[in-house]
């Protein structure tokens, strides 16, 4: 098995147009309504299908996040 390093969205990024991606500087990803869980806090791209990419390269499932606070 052949386990790449290069994220899959690092491929298709270029592809993406600048409008159909959201990006934020130091916003606070929340998983619930109280704002207690705290998913990620600084940088966030909402991608065109709702996931939200994080800089590490992870992505948040659109089901996971209540909401963002930019």
């Amino acid at each position: 098995m052949v386990i790449s390093t290069k994220s899959v969205w690092d491929e298709v990024a270029d592809e993406l147009s600048d409008g159909s991606v959201i990006e934020y500087e130091n916003a606070t990803v929340y998983g619930d309504f109280e704002q207690e869980q705290v998913l990620h806090q600084g940088n966030v791209r909402i991608l065109p299908n709702s996931w939200i990419a994080l800089p590490t390269g992870r992505l948040l499932s659109p089901e996971a996040v209540h909401h963002i606070d930019p």
